[in-house]
């Protein structure tokens, strides 16, 4: 391992984790609470069920059990642990940091981190900061934790808008890597003219809790989905395209795709738009919904688990979300 700061080093991930809640909420759940059915939602979104925290339930909550298991895994102490990453569009509060929370938790007592916030594409933001840390030798390893109890901001009486979500937490230990395997690359965007159709209003200083914010229903969850559904599936099929192409391969030398899991429409027509079989992508959200920025870490540690990617193969992370934001990530295998 190269002296910190002395050069730029390849790094890749080490392990993961991943922590749902125990309580399944289930579309036949959601039949006796809004007018819909099971057939509607698999119809529009693809989920069956997902997985709903109990009410008080903070967001450290579910990114302690996974950042405990990442660990395990790797072989590492809490206190060996450098650097956190929280991605989050609901932390435990404004501060302090869920990061800072989370760290006093599992008891990483000689780390340091923030919370970043880039809605469903927080993930793959806070994976290139962290690679970066790691790689410029200030930190010799970094957890990214991708965790959100997006069913806190749901609208319950909305149909459109309850069915989509789940709560989860999925988490990636990095470190440097002398086999040049890791991550090799990312593209990254934002573009804020996009925020108007996917949001929360109400919390911050714009517009304060108060009686009235809380009437407008000011403080759900907003978005305009015809408008997000066209977006995200060209952005995310063309950064994905983009990414893998400048770096001198074919969309068919991927092994899996990864993308962020907000609806099954938007998946297949991804994979379409790419021209790639359904089987090249990996999909979870029939089980777990839109858990936000949890989604792909998630989906990482599932295709560990489950043999869907092995040493050396090619993957490419990709989301899409409020902001809006998107990008996607290019990496090549090492567990």
């Amino acid at each position: 391992m190269a002296k910190r700061g002395t050069e730029v080093r390849t790094v890749g991930i080490s392990a993961t984790g991943m922590y749902v809640p125990d309580r399944i909420l289930t579309n036949a759940h959601l039949e006796k609470m809004v007018d819909t059915t099971d057939q509607w939602i698999q119809t529009r979104t693809g989920i069956r069920e997902r997985h709903v925290a109990s009410p008080g339930t903070p967001a450290s909550d579910l990114a302690a059990p996974a950042l405990q298991s990442a660990l395990r895994t790797r072989g590492l102490l809490p206190e060996e642990l450098d650097h956190v990453i929280v991605t989050t569009v609901t932390p435990d509060m404004f501060f302090p940091s869920t990061a800072c929370v989370l760290q006093d938790k599992v008891g990483a007592r000689n780390a340091w981190g923030y919370d970043l916030s880039a809605a469903c594409s927080g993930f793959i933001f806070g994976l290139i900061a962290g690679s970066q840390a790691v790689a410029s030798g200030s930190v010799r390893n970094a957890a990214v934790v991708g965790v959100d109890v997006l069913t806190t901001l749901v609208d319950w009486t909305n149909r459109n808008q309850c069915v989509l979500f789940g709560d989860g937490c999925g988490v990636v230990i990095l470190e440097p890597r002398d086999d040049g395997d890791g991550i090799i690359d990312a593209v990254l965007h934002v573009d804020g003219s996009g925020g108007q159709y996917l949001n929360m209003l109400g919390g911050g200083s714009l517009n304060p809790p108060t009686h009235a914010t809380v009437d407008q229903g000011l403080h759900y969850l907003y978005q305009d989905g015809k408008a997000v559904f066209k977006v995200a599936s060209t952005s995310m099929a063309d950064v994905t395209l983009e990414v893998v192409e400048r770096n001198g391969f074919r969309i068919q030398d991927i092994s899996l795709i990864i993308p962020h899991q907000a609806n099954l429409r938007i998946i297949e027509a991804v994979a379409k738009r790419l021209g790639i079989p359904r089987e090249q992508v990996l999909i979870n959200i029939d089980r777990y919904g839109n858990t936000t920025s949890a989604t792909i870490p998630m989906g990482l540690h599932e295709a560990t688990r489950s043999g869907r990617v092995k040493k050396g193969d090619l993957v490419v992370l990709t989301s899409f979300g409020g902001g809006y934001t998107w990008g996607a990530v290019l990496l090549r295998w090492e567990l």
